[in-house]
């Protein structure tokens, strides 16, 4: 069996309002997200989940005061020993730009992105200014329709409503269990204690988005997974590798 160390590098931060990751919900609240790419180390061939994005600028203040370090995309596979061409599996939770702009500098990567979200990333509606079909050129790209095992100890669920296309990645690990990487954008007020988990703020089908978040927490209270780390969320940035 198969078993991986989950690395987050914090590839940017963003300040923004709690209701684009809570549906309806507190709204006028600032707070700031972390842009992660997480490298999957343990099996034969070296993973990522999302390459963040290319240029970023952040305020150094928030950053010590959340407790993160953001570093470039190529620095921080460098802390790895690792630069963009080692990479050989690159798995999407979805395309928005701030999931994929390095992409092309890993010209030795396989790219696993659902066939929805890579059909509407070529033709997006003008409402989602997030997508841009050149982050792929060069790149080689294989089309999923639906859940799929990629490699032993990695699986992509297809959660769409956040984007057509959105794919939650499990990941086995040692310690931590089945850990799934949420395929929408969201953080901890996603997921309360109590009642169902809350819509993601930013969707192009809110009814699919409430459901597949949904499916997601329930997965959690059944036991199919044992850890979710919500992809905006603050936690995974300070808490170091998950293992």
């Amino acid at each position: 069996m198969t078993q991986y160390v989950i690395h987050p590098i914090v590839c940017g931060l963003n300040a923004t309002d709690q209701g684009i990751m809570t549906y309806q919900r507190s709204y006028g609240e600032r707070i700031h997200i972390p842009i992660y790419v997480f490298y999957l180390e343990g099996g034969e061939r070296r993973i990522l989940v999302d390459t963040g994005l290319e240029d970023f600028v952040f305020d150094e203040d928030d950053a010590s005061r959340l407790g993160l370090r953001p570093v470039g995309f190529v620095e921080g596979l460098a802390e790895h020993g690792l630069e963009p061409r080692d990479i050989d599996v690159i798995v999407h939770t979805h395309l928005h730009n701030d999931h994929c702009e390095n992409d092309g500098l890993c010209e030795n990567a396989t790219v696993y992105a659902q066939a929805a979200e890579l059909e509407f990333m070529r033709a997006p509606h003008p409402l989602d200014h997030r997508y841009d079909e050149d982050y792929l050129d060069g790149c080689s790209v294989e089309s999923l329709d639906g859940d799929a095992e990629i490699l032993p100890g990695v699986r992509v669920l297809h959660t769409p409503g956040h984007t057509p296309g959105g794919q939650c990645v499990v990941v086995d690990t040692a310690k931590s269990g089945k850990v799934l990487i949420t395929g929408f954008c969201c953080n901890e007020k996603n997921f309360p204690s109590a009642g169902p988990a809350v819509c993601p703020g930013v969707h192009t089908d809110a009814l699919a988005a409430f459901d597949s978040i949904n499916r997601v927490k329930r997965m959690r209270a059944e036991g199919d997974v044992d850890l979710i780390v919500e992809c905006h969320a603050l936690w995974p940035g300070q808490g170091g590798a998950i293992e």
